[in-house]
């Protein structure tokens, strides 16, 4: 075993310069269209196997739903997208269980493969590493407004094509680049994600990319339970530089197939960010990792 427990996905050697990597990851809906729920299950499965700078090989489908509504079509809807979104990852479906469930689940088993010399971890950044983000952040608090009938359809549209959108090309381009550690930004946050590098940051407010529209949302106090432990448990170890709260909630926001949060050394960081430059998110650097506590500046 290379990686276990506390990191991303687990990382088992099988023979030289091969490795297997897996995760599983599944949940209940966070958006109406059932395709766009499918397949943000399927980006969000795949994400852990790239964050660790790995090649996703095939996935296993979870799902539970409920019995007397097998006749609807809304099972197959939920699966075709899914099904969809690891095509475009080039990741067969080769099996999977379902279960009778009153609330309707999905996710998956996604197994991949990486040269345990260039396995990506949480841990391995460095002070004076730069910090990069590759998608915007706030997905949380537009999947609460969705379901409180709250949300713009505009807003909701583009958060679907944030979660839906692999992160195939980041872990590329930060293994290509030498990359000091990296994670997937999902339910802790982006401070929650950011603690678990295990180093101190400095983190610039101001160049965090997050979706337009939600700082409405914000307004309306619709940020998810999770988001709100989130703050809990990292508002006393962050120095938050004054900003307000509704701020500080945003920076936590639990996220649903969010970006890669990659460390990488400044003479490498030129090439991270030429190679993202023609993604629909390029990598922002929000920061840099210094020595020292989680602070927060505008």
């Amino acid at each position: 075993m290379l990686v276990g427990a506390g990191d991303d996905a687990a990382v088992f050697r099988v023979g030289p310069g091969r490795a297997l990597v897996s995760t599983v990851d599944f949940f209940t809906p966070i958006v109406d269209d059932p395709e766009a729920f499918g397949a943000i299950a399927a980006a969000n499965s795949l994400s852990d196997i790239y964050a660790m700078g790995a090649r996703p090989l095939f996935a296993l489908s979870l799902v539970g739903f409920p019995r007397a509504l097998l006749g609807t079509g809304l099972l197959e809807r939920i699966v075709a997208g899914g099904a969809g979104k690891l095509a475009e990852a080039g990741v067969p479906v080769v099996g999977g269980h379902s279960i009778d469930d009153p609330e309707p689940k999905a996710g998956y088993v996604v197994v991949g493969q990486v040269d345990p010399q260039r396995v990506v971890t949480h841990r391995g950044a460095r002070p004076g590493d730069l910090l990069y983000l590759t998608k915007p952040l706030c997905s949380g608090l537009v999947a609460t407004a969705v379901k409180a009938d709250r949300c713009p359809a505009d807003l909701e549209r583009r958060a679907v094509a944030v979660m839906t959108h692999l992160n195939r090309r980041a872990a590329e381009a930060m293994v290509a680049a030498g990359a000091s550690a990296a994670t997937d930004v999902t339910g802790f946050g982006l401070i929650g994600h950011l603690a678990n590098l295990g180093v101190g940051a400095e983190v610039h407010v101001g160049k965090i990319p997050v979706l337009e529209g939600v700082r409405e949302l914000a307004e309306q106090d619709l940020f998810p339970g999770g988001t709100r432990r989130n703050h809990a448990a990292y508002r006393d170890r962050v120095d938050w530089g004054g900003i307000p709260e509704a701020e500080q909630l945003l920076l936590c926001d639990a996220q649903t197939s969010g970006g890669l949060l990659v460390a990488i050394h400044p003479g490498r960081a030129s090439a991270f960010e030429a190679a993202m430059s023609a993604e629909p998110y390029p990598a922002v650097c929000i920061g840099e990792v210094i020595d020292g506590p989680i602070r927060i500046r505008a």
